[in-house]
């Protein structure tokens, strides 16, 4: 061993991407590892776990080639930390940080830990500002506000790329047209072709020189995967805290995080929890979700966008479960929507955002968007559960009140979530809620206030 660069030859044992050494002292969690392979070349690692006899090191890279007698571990001191610049908006990188569109390294301003903190619940600021994502059931019925942390739930196959890469094209902060607004877009396990879609959609709105994009692809390493989502908000909270600026970050697919988390936890011989995942998911996937917010004193603000597939379109499965419970709600594409031939497949009724009251009313949206939320969603409900007695009863067991009931679910699928890549201002998205309510008589619009009846039903 060199005394002065701390360089072991003690690893016992390679599992997977993980390396086992014994007898090193003063090692720390999160630690950056040189790793020297008998053939001259280098790979990075970084330590996971101490105890008095074993550190474990997960490898960044590939561990083939690799021997137990032949290789080394240079120790560094140092956690794993970012160059951050401006010049990163418009930059392409891999999942731990790497230039990969031929472009020069970053000469950072400063260097930032990657691991990160969760906000200070004292320092956080209530999220109370509109984003308009130009999707009438999001904008409408589930608000996201600035700050704010949403979840997108998906099946496999169904679009929650196409309505991501929408968002990304259409946010805007109300009210905050004079201070930056970036996107900082984080894809963990992605194919090659979804990759080229997200580049191809970044190109084509023009956002691509106000965003940062960090890609993990599927044939990538594994342990790569669990770094990425951090070096995403490590950036996000650069331009956010440092440079004032409103960020929208985009995560895709935390399915593929925690699969990658499961597999080093098997590695690691762990103990698993639920349906094989590590019992400290919750608290893992807490450090991410809990880095979004808005900070008292300062301008800026990260908003997170988490795009995750549930596996057999099971919402109670641990990871969309897991994540409902830390996140402020959760927007749910429903495969019989799609079926449909309905875009976006949003379906309200499971769908939530519990910050949305915040965002929303007069001088923020507008004075009777809460109760046209509250009607469309009581009335919808009440469509859809006529559905079931239609089917029981047949058309003519109906009343003509339930039928207008059941024509309104009908042209609420087909005009206010069936919209398509058209971009809605909330205003438009408001206006067609009171043409839905036309299908109605007056009288049966009980959640809305009678001021607002008469100002705008006609």
């Amino acid at each position: 061993m060199d005394l002065i660069t701390r360089e072991y030859k003690t690893i016992t044992k390679i599992t997977g991407p993980l390396l086992f050494l014994e007898d090193v002292p003063k090692a720390s969690i999160g630690e950056m590892v040189t790793i020297l392979l008998p053939d001259a070349k280098s790979r990075t690692g970084q330590v996971i776990e101490v105890s008095e006899k074993y550190t474990v090191i997960q490898v960044l890279e590939t561990t083939v080639s690799m021997d137990v007698s032949g290789t080394s571990v240079r120790f560094s001191e140092y956690s794993a930390k970012l160059n951050l610049s401006l010049d990163m908006l418009g930059r392409r990188f891999n999942g731990i940080g790497e230039p990969i569109d031929n472009l020069p390294p970053i000469i950072p301003q400063i260097r930032g830990d990657i691991v990160g903190m969760p906000i200070n619940p004292v320092a956080r600021d209530n999220p109370s500002d509109f984003i308009q994502t130009g999707i009438s059931t999001i904008d409408g019925l589930n608000t996201l506000v600035r700050g704010q942390k949403l979840p997108i739930f998906s099946g496999a196959g169904l679009p929650a790329k196409e309505i991501a890469s929408q968002i990304l094209r259409q946010a805007k902060v109300g009210g905050m047209e004079g201070r930056g607004f970036a996107v900082v877009f984080a894809a963990m396990g992605i194919t090659f072709r979804d990759a080229a879609f997200f580049h191809e959609e970044f190109e084509r709105s023009g956002a691509l020189q106000n965003s940062v994009i960090f890609l993990n692809l599927a044939d990538d390493p594994t342990i790569e995967r669990l770094l990425t989502p951090r070096c995403a908000l490590t950036t996000a909270e650069f331009l956010a805290f440092n440079h004032d600026m409103h960020v929208l970050v985009i995560l895709t697919d935390m399915t593929n995080y925690c699969e990658a988390l499961r597999e080093i936890g098997a590695a690691r011989e762990e103990i698993p929890g639920r349906r094989g995942y590590p019992g400290y998911m919750y608290t893992d996937l807490a450090t991410i979700y809990e880095r979004a917010g808005r900070i008292k004193g300062k301008k800026g603000s990260v908003t997170q966008l988490q795009i995750l597939t549930m596996p057999d379109d099971d919402i109670t499965h641990p990871i969309p479960d897991l994540t409902g419970y830390i996140t402020e709600g959760q927007i749910v594409l429903s495969r019989e929507l799609y079926r449909k031939g309905i875009y976006p497949p949003i379906d309200p009724l499971p769908s939530l955002s519990r910050l949305m009251n915040r965002g929303i009313g007069k001088e923020k949206t507008r004075e009777d968007h809460r109760n046209v939320a509250d009607q469309l969603y009581a009335a919808y409900a009440k469509g859809r559960d006529l559905r079931r007695l239609e089917a029981i009863v047949g058309e003519a067991g109906l009343s003509e009140m339930d039928k207008k009931f059941l024509k309104f679910a009908e042209e609420f699928e087909n005009k206010f979530i069936n919209q398509g890549n058209i971009e809605r201002s909330i205003k438009d998205t408001l206006n067609l809620g009171w043409e839905l309510f036309n299908i109605l008589p007056k009288e049966s619009l009980t959640r809305i206030r009678q001021e607002f009846v008469e100002k705008y039903y006609k």
